[in-house]
């Protein structure tokens, strides 16, 4: 399976291999200058099954600057519109173990807590919470915020590669492979990548809980976006409440689109004769999904979709009410002819960071067996 970004691997001893300790003055959490969101930014699209390998470049060094954060951010409003600039440098802030220590400006110094917190970016409620339990302390022009306390990951650690697209104090993004689900499924399962992403913290000295963020089909690849403390997980659930965490797959479905884009909004709903299938029902929930045609096959076409709602095996559903089942998903439909599982990448993820505020965006390099989908097909079509 081709990969981007760096694999994940057991740290020297006596350290985590190759991080910035918290503490260090080398530390500079999230400098725009040097983020993986800013070279990854592009919306110009490559051809499908071809791997940017500068863009992997520039994203690797990113990563070793990842702790940089930007003076001056500014956060999209309830309009969508920035918000002012906050009154506080974030940069001025130093991660310190489990706290981010800030200097606060003299027009702060003496300011109440209540009045110094709206500088911050940390929603009421996570402000309530740290406040209640000391996590919040102001020493004359210093202040500092418990963002980082130590948890159990939740999950006992199956140790295995992962692919990390993405990586900073309050984010982790997996690639994730086929025939892995994301969290267990049955009581006492192991082998998840709820229990790889653990046993990586752990091994990296990272005490967090594993919180998925969303979710993906045991035989689907692609991106799977982690929360790495609670104020992270807040704004998470917030922005899939709100749909503003985008999620843009590939697949290849059997059959040739009369129309090159499209829109498909139908309810889906459990199959009542099947405890895993859905199907499309006038009383499920609603779904709405878009595609567009990137290639037509032998007997097949590529398309890129992009979700509206987050139903369980939406695409799959969506695909195959329309008479274009996924190649290879069978539980649905699909021939087996040219891959033994349902031809569904996560192509692209995109959010906007918990803390600074920018649009982040990974992509996925596509997985070996769908690359080999293509090349078969574009043979079987040139033929």
């Amino acid at each position: 399976m081709r990969e981007s970004g760096r694999r994940s691997r057991q740290p020297a001893p006596g350290g985590r291999s190759g991080r910035q300790k918290p503490g260090s003055k080398k530390a500079n959490p999230y400098d725009k200058s040097n983020s993986a969101a800013k070279n990854s930014r592009s919306d110009k699209q490559l051809p499908v099954g071809k791997t940017n390998h500068r863009h992997e470049n520039q994203q690797a060094q990113a990563r070793t600057n990842r702790r940089d954060v930007p003076a001056a951010l500014t956060k999209p409003g309830p309009s969508g519109k920035p918000a002012p600039k906050q009154t506080v440098s974030l940069k001025s802030g130093r991660r310190k173990g489990e706290w981010m220590e800030f200097k606060l400006p003299d027009s702060l110094a003496s300011a109440p807590l209540g009045v110094i917190l709206k500088s911050f970016p940390i929603p009421a409620k996570v402000a309530g919470r740290l406040t209640a339990t000391n996590s919040i302390i102001k020493q004359g022009q210093l202040l500092r915020i418990k963002l980082f306390p130590s948890e159990s990951p939740g999950f006992p650690g199956d140790w295995v590669d992962l692919n990390i697209l993405y990586e900073d104090d309050f984010t982790l993004v997996v690639n994730k492979p086929a025939g892995v689900e994301v969290h267990p499924s049955t009581q006492g399962q192991r082998g998840t990548l709820a229990h790889a992403v653990a046993a990586y913290y752990e091994a990296s000295g990272q005490k967090c809980r594993v919180r998925h963020i969303h979710r993906l089909d045991k035989e689907t690849t692609g991106p799977v976006l982690y929360a790495k403390n609670e104020l992270a997980h807040y704004e998470f659930d917030k922005a899939m409440r709100e749909k503003t965490i985008e999620r843009i797959y590939l697949a290849v479905a059997e059959g040739a689109f009369e129309q090159r884009k499209g829109k498909i909004d139908k309810p889906i709903g459990q199959d009542r004769h099947h405890s895993t299938r859905r199907r499309v029902s006038e009383t499920g929930d609603p779904a709405v999904t878009l595609y567009e045609v990137v290639e037509y096959l032998a007997g097949h076409t590529l398309v890129r979709l992009r979700l509206e709602t987050g139903r369980t095996h939406q695409i799959r559903v969506h695909l195959t009410s329309i008479h274009h089942p996924l190649a290879g998903d069978g539980m649905y439909g699909g021939t087996r002819r040219y891959i033994h599982r349902q031809a569904l990448h996560g192509e692209r993820l995109i959010w906007v960071h918990p803390w600074t505020g920018e649009r982040m965006e990974v992509r996925a390099p596509l997985p070996e067996d769908m690359s080999k989908l293509l090349d078969d097909l574009r043979n079987a079509d040139s033929e």
